[in-house]
């Protein structure tokens, strides 16, 4: 999984690939983001991979010096570390109707932006980083916002699937420290 060095100049950070496949990524993460926003769970859960990596690793503040350390690593703490079998067992909760943290559900809009995309390490990957703010409002006055980067794997996907890629891996860095969301009752 690729991840950006904060101190990389920004002629090593620029990122070309082809315009055709810069769109398709573009557009499907757009299609993703719908899925999601419509409450489309069981659609959104056939983007991935069987041996997909979903996980939003904790955030500390940490002086310049220790800024390094400022995001958890894959064996540090975090708030969601799940393969495909715990995502599809969330989004059979959330879908359900007995989740007392999604019922009512929440009412939510996806921003995608900023997205970067350069060839993987394997066969055919893609590494893609894209900027997100996600809107949350349930009940009358409930309103949160989650902001971040998030860092995906995606593989090509067979022509039969409607989708060009699935989502292999996805790492997601959210700029808070501390949430003041009561839950995170859904993707990110």
């Amino acid at each position: 999984m690729t991840t950006i060095d904060r101190t990389e100049t920004p002629a090593t950070v620029f990122r070309t690939t082809g315009l055709q496949t810069q769109h398709d990524v573009e557009q499907f993460l757009y299609a993703e983001a719908e899925l999601l926003d419509r409450r489309r769970f069981q659609e959104w859960i056939d983007l991935f991979t069987e041996d997909v990596h979903y996980w939003l690793p904790t955030r500390t503040t940490r002086t310049n010096r220790e800024r390094h350390h400022e995001i958890a690593g894959e064996d540090e703490s975090a708030l969601i570390d799940d393969d495909k079998y715990f995502l599809t067992g969330r989004v059979r909760r959330y879908s359900s109707g007995i989740s007392w943290s999604e019922e009512p559900p929440s009412r939510t809009r996806r921003l995608i932006t900023n997205i970067r995309v350069a060839p993987g390490t394997e066969s055919g990957e893609l590494d893609v980083v894209s900027n997100f703010y996600v809107y949350r409002s349930r009940l009358e006055r409930h309103q949160e916002w989650f902001i971040g980067e998030r860092f995906d794997t995606l593989r090509p996907a067979g022509p039969d699937t409607g989708y060009p890629y699935r989502i292999a891996s996805r790492k997601i860095v959210l700029e808070q420290t501390t949430l003041l969301a009561p839950s995170i009752s859904i993707f990110l």
